[in-house]
């Protein structure tokens, strides 16, 4: 009989009752209830599942729990704690700025693309927090909006990179 499996997400060790090669996509939103990560086209082309593994993005709907066993997940819930925890904020904002930047630039509309959006456009301001117009379009290349919220999605980026910038420890 294999181990039980376990896995880390947002801050928190959680048992796995799926078989090792069940999409993680799968555990995270039946097993573990969490609504951020979405279906889209279960090909990972579309980035509707996005989530971060040790601050990188992966596309949840085509990687194995088991191969997530070591590392730690983040989900679009757990974006908050995860921003806090870079920037040693107590207690953790209740958005993390892209989130809140997506709400105030109206960014969303059917919501299929925010969760892939949120996730890979929080990792590019973890690594890059001044991105050029080019840095947002190359990064969110491969991420697909059915509305067609494009223009939206890129001055919520640049304004959450501004108030990521205009923000203290």
């Amino acid at each position: 009989m294999a181990d039980p499996l376990s896995i880390r997400v947002n801050g928190r060790d959680r048992p796995v009752s799926a078989s090792p090669d069940t999409p993680l996509l799968y555990v995270l939103t039946n097993e573990l209830e969490l609504h951020g990560p979405r279906f889209g086209c279960g090909l990972a082309q579309c980035g509707s599942c996005s989530v971060l593994a040790d601050g990188v993005e992966i596309r949840s709907c085509v990687t194995p729990v088991a191969a997530v066993g070591n590392r730690s997940i983040t989900t679009l819930e757990g974006l908050p704690a995860w921003y806090a925890e870079q920037k040693g904020l107590s207690p953790p904002p209740a958005l993390h700025p892209l989130q809140q930047a997506f709400v105030d630039t109206q960014a969303l509309h059917c919501g299929y693309c925010y969760n892939g959006m949120t996730v890979k456009g929080a990792e590019l301001l973890a690594n890059n927090p001044s991105p050029t117009e080019a840095d947002i379009r190359k990064t969110m290349n491969g991420h697909l909006c059915r509305c067609g919220t494009y223009p939206r999605v890129m001055k919520a980026i640049q304004l959450a990179a501004r108030a990521i910038a205009g923000a203290k420890p």
